[in-house]
């Protein structure tokens, strides 16, 4: 068995749990109660797929295995009180009393340190109850205080206690226009910094490529972050796919970082998903192997707003689900290979990894996605994700060099000096990143 646990943290992490959740029950038609839908006699999925996921109680029940953490109770009660309330085991939910009011010192010393043991315990047990634990899948947003303090806290804890286990971060990044808290850059910036070295994998999405999606895409004037949330649990979805069903090349997560990471510190590859279509535009479209794949190559489809046409790709790895035939994504990427603006650097002459999963994409009954036969996830590392990090960085000097909202931090128990620690590790990897786009092999070598 290859278990997988989920840990949501933050007002960010527990809501794309709540869509995932969502979307994994309908996937393995399971009721939100935890039982199985009229005339299953098991949870959909290949074999012991759905275990990964979810475990078996005595008494037939099926339980998610994750844990929803936040400092604040709104978030985690209107699960406890939802439409899941019956889903989820009481002592998976954790929460505090008092929010991290966006202040990254907060959740990563003063309230977070409190809940650390208690919540430790939790994974511990979850983790005991596994056969094979395979690793971890984070979510959360870095530019909240919870999703930042804490959840530094606590991939720093399970890379102590679980150093071998694979560690996939599902991260909300904070778009270039939109902002929710004055301080995102900071704790980004700090995050990163402190979780550089714990995570293995950080897939980043942020809020301002979705918002462009569900409006272009899905005719949705006015997204709600459910409507983004259900976006980003497709993708989730479809990375832990072939873990739960059939598939020709089934892809699991330490092959991931095998194919996607390079140098461990270059570990944040883009995310595209296609095809994104509204009920009303799909019976006009013809989602063949190679359009899609074709999509995934657009800015339009990426979750992270920046151009990959400056940048180089070190590794691509392509997730098809559905009714999909090896012959027609060879054919498919190859015709992706011979695009002038998809450049690969010298160094990865290959460069594509593919799984192939027979289960085809599930939509939840109230979202706007048109259900399709077939769709791709594609991870892709490329250089120009720097472009990201360099927007950050440049947002994080305005402030510091005024020095602006820094007494909330240093009240809170933090010392300045871990600013321009976290700020020179993070031009220590804008730099790493044009090391690695430059080309490796000079003239003189030979």
């Amino acid at each position: 068995m290859r278990e997988v646990i989920s840990i949501n943290v933050g007002q960010a992490g527990c809501q794309i749990g709540n869509a995932c959740w969502e979307l994994y029950t309908q996937e393995h038609g399971i009721r939100p109660d935890g039982y199985l839908e009229e005339g299953l006699d098991k949870p959909k999925g290949g074999g012991e797929g759905f275990s990964t996921f979810f475990y078996e109680t005595g008494s037939g029940k099926y339980v998610p295995r994750a844990i929803y953490v936040d400092l604040e109770p709104n978030v985690i009660d209107e699960v406890r009180t939802g439409t899941y309330k019956d889903l989820f085991h009481p002592e998976q939910l954790i929460n505090g009393k008092e929010d991290a009011a966006n202040n990254y010192a907060r959740g990563y010393y003063t309230i977070g340190s409190t809940m650390l043991d208690d919540i430790s315990d939790r994974i511990r047990r979850l983790a005991d109850q596994c056969d094979g634990l395979q690793g971890f899948l984070f979510t959360h947003s870095l530019g909240g205080g919870t999703g930042s303090g804490l959840g530094s806290l606590l991939l720093r804890e399970l890379s102590e206690n679980y150093g071998k286990k694979s560690k996939l971060e599902f991260a909300v990044y904070p778009g270039p226009q939109l902002s929710t808290s004055v301080v995102e850059p900071y704790n980004t910036v700090l995050t990163t910094h402190t979780t550089l070295e714990h995570a293995d994998c950080t897939f980043m999405v942020d809020n301002e490529s979705i918002y462009d999606m569900c409006r272009r895409n899905l005719d949705i004037s006015r997204p709600s972050f459910k409507n983004l949330n259900n976006l980003v649990a497709q993708v989730v979805s479809s990375v832990t796919a072939s873990l739960r069903f059939e598939g020709s090349l089934n892809v699991d997560l330490n092959e991931f970082q095998t194919n996607l990471v390079p140098y461990p510190r270059i570990h944040f590859p883009l995310v595209s998903y296609a095809p994104i279509l509204s009920k009303n535009k799909a019976h006009h479209e013809q989602n063949s192997v190679a359009e899609i794949t074709n999509a995934c190559f657009e800015p339009g489809n990426q979750m992270v707003k920046c151009n990959p046409a400056t940048g180089k790709y070190m590794a691509s790895c392509l997730l098809y689900r559905g009714d999909v035939v090896t012959r027609d994504v060879q054919a498919a990427v190859t015709q992706v290979k011979n695009k002038k603006s998809v450049q690969m650097v010298d160094w990865s002459p290959t460069g594509f990894k593919i799984g192939i999963c027979y289960e085809p994409p599930t939509t939840v009954p109230d979202s706007q996605l048109a259900p399709v036969d077939r769709a791709v996830c594609m991870l892709s590392n490329t250089t120009s994700i720097a472009e990201a990090w360099k927007r950050i960085d440049a947002k994080f000097d305005l402030m510091y060099e005024k020095r602006a909202f820094v007494h909330w931090y240093v009240g809170e128990g933090m010392e300045e000096g871990e600013f321009t620690e976290a700020r020179e590790d993070l031009a220590a990897l804008e730099r790493d990143y044009l090391e690695v786009a430059s080309d490796s092999v000079s003239d003189n070598e030979y």
